[in-house]
């Protein structure tokens, strides 16, 4: 895991400075129900490493989105809304609804959704 931001929510829980109880868990992301669900499976699977938001994304970080949308399928087959259909979202920036900056990707399933926007 690269180091951090120092005051980063989402970087305390992957160096276990804040306890959480992931769902997945590898040396590259870890997955945890959302606080404040949007549906009845809302899990966010975020990296280790800290990536501000996707404005900071470049080519190198490939294989860490392919990480990230594996263990968003795996989620979503463990909790039920594989077959059925889910939404994958990544919040960028404040008036997007971004509340931690940290990359993260939004998993939400279990009813049909609305549209976006």
């Amino acid at each position: 895991m690269t180091a951090g931001a120092p005051d980063c929510l989402f970087c305390k829980m992957a160096t276990g400075e804040i306890p959480i109880e992931p769902l997945i868990e590898n040396d590259h992301i870890f997955a945890i129900r959302d606080i404040s669900p949007r549906a009845p499976v809302h899990v966010l699977v975020i990296p280790k490493q800290h990536v501000a938001d996707a404005r900071d994304l470049n080519r190198a970080h490939g294989p860490l989105l392919a990480e990230l949308f594996t263990a968003a399928a795996q989620v979503a087959r463990t909790e039920g809304v594989a077959d059925d259909g889910y939404r994958l979202t990544f919040n960028v920036g404040e008036a997007a609804g971004m509340t931690i900056p940290h990359l993260h990707l939004h998993l939400l399933g279990g009813r049909r959704l609305g549209v976006e926007g």
